[in-house]
């Protein structure tokens, strides 16, 4: 009996499989000012060992968030484990926050981004993967 592959299995596969080995692809999201809120899902940590903050990401970015225009964001991370939230922007920014014992895995960052590309590293303090959920809002 033969069995066949739908193309449309493959994609996503090979995205599940890149993720577990820590080589996620990364998702590139379009923000302006006016926005809806944009909600992305992924799972937390990664092999490389952040010499900052961040604990263990993955080798790129799980997200790459393009700000199309200056604008007012509040990103916020509900993850399991010890989540961290990692943000560099093309011009040098860095921005690293930890979830705390208090916070229950939530990680809040809000302020004044300007124009420009920002890659966005979803990091465990313990080298765990968990699942998280990642929503960024124009306020």
């Amino acid at each position: 009996m033969k069995s066949y592959l739908r193309w449309s299995v493959v994609p996503t596969t090979i995205a599940a499989v890149l993720a577990l080995a820590g080589l996620a692809s990364s998702q590139t999201v379009a923000i302006a000012p006016n926005s809806p809120a944009v909600t992305l899902n992924g799972t937390s940590g990664g092999s490389v060992k952040d010499p900052g903050c961040a604990g263990f990401i993955a080798s790129s970015p799980n997200h790459t968030i393009q700000v199309t225009a200056d604008s007012n964001l509040r990103f916020k991370l509900q993850g399991a484990g010890q989540p961290t939230l990692l943000i560099n922007g093309e011009q040098g920014q860095t921005v690293c926050v930890q979830a705390d014992s208090l916070s229950g895995g939530k990680i809040e960052i809000p302020g004044r981004w300007s124009k420009g590309n920002y890659s966005v590293y979803v990091g465990d303090r313990a080298q765990g993967r968990n699942p998280y959920t990642l929503s960024i809002t124009p306020k």
